[in-house]
């Protein structure tokens, strides 16, 4: 069952999802201001931090938490984040998928936070059921339900998912792509698609330091987990050191593929502790601040 600690999400909480454009109407939710008026009403609090105005604490939950909190203030502008999930079956090895869930899960509580609008689409080779995460931090007990209910199945095909996603009338903003990027047809014609959107878009490459540590293991057979081909192999050492520069190879092309086409790109591994995972590989790629 997916489940953050309190101190972790209190980390979070420090956290900004980036945007490197500024989009029509755009203004950030978690404003402060000093009085209520026409589309800004009380909606959420969040952790003080050095330099913001003392004027807005919350006083009265200082009293009762003894910590400082500062008002926040749901205004009718505000980011739009869409999370594309890859629940794919190629995901389900190695670790990956419950990592993308996970890195879903934190990237959404960050965006509640601040008062961002967060929708989660899962996708294979085509969309699955999205869900539209709401305004405010307590709304992410729904989404870690969500994200439990959600499993993978069938093979990748991101331009058709994309290309669905591009067919409906959304706001503009944030599209963040958490996948391992295991389309036959590869991935540039799927990430054109969605540059074409004018969303902002980010790919997360989720892999497992597993996938390419192969050795000579003689005579397998190989099941496609997507397609679930089948063919018989005779793995020799030579087979096994083409695989891992090819596998490599994919790599490499994933992010020469972002800078193309002006996409940011971080490298996420299943094994790694999510904490740092978020607060360094997601900082130093500039995803959050």
């Amino acid at each position: 069952m997916l489940r953050f600690d309190n101190g972790f999400l209190r980390k979070l909480e420090y956290l900004r999802v980036v945007s490197r454009r500024a989009f029509m109407g755009h203004d950030r939710a978690d404003r402060i201001a000093t009085k209520r008026g026409r589309g800004l009403e009380f909606a959420d609090h969040r952790q003080y931090s050095p330099g913001d105005d003392v004027r807005h604490i919350d006083w009265k939950a200082y009293k009762r938490l003894n910590r400082l909190l500062l008002r926040l203030f749901d205004e009718e502008q505000d980011l739009s984040i869409y999370l594309f999930l890859d629940a794919s079956q190629s995901m389900a090895n190695d670790g990956k998928f419950e990592q993308a869930k996970r890195i879903a899960a934190a990237l959404c509580y960050i965006g509640l936070v601040h008062l961002d609008r967060v929708t989660i689409v899962p996708f294979g080779a085509r969309l699955q059921l999205e869900t539209v995460a709401g305004r405010g931090r307590a709304r992410i007990f729904q989404v870690f339900a969500a994200l439990d209910r959600v499993a993978t199945a069938g093979q990748t095909s991101l331009v058709q998912a994309f290309t669905q996603f591009a067919s409906t009338s959304r706001p503009r903003g944030l599209a963040i792509v958490i996948s391992d990027f295991l389309d036959p047809a590869g991935i540039e014609a799927g990430l054109k698609v969605l540059s074409r959107t004018r969303h902002d878009v980010c790919a997360v490459y989720v892999t497992s330091a597993q996938e390419p540590a192969i050795g000579a293991l003689g005579e397998i057979r190989c099941v496609d987990a997507e397609t679930g081909e089948v063919r018989d192999i005779d793995v020799t050492a030579g087979l096994a050191k083409a695989y891992r520069e090819a596998w490599q190879a994919h790599a490499l092309a994933i992010e020469q593929c972002c800078k193309r086409w002006q996409v940011a790109y971080v490298r996420a591994n299943a094994e790694d502790p999510l904490e740092d995972v978020m607060l360094r590989t997601f900082r130093q790629g500039g995803f959050v601040a």
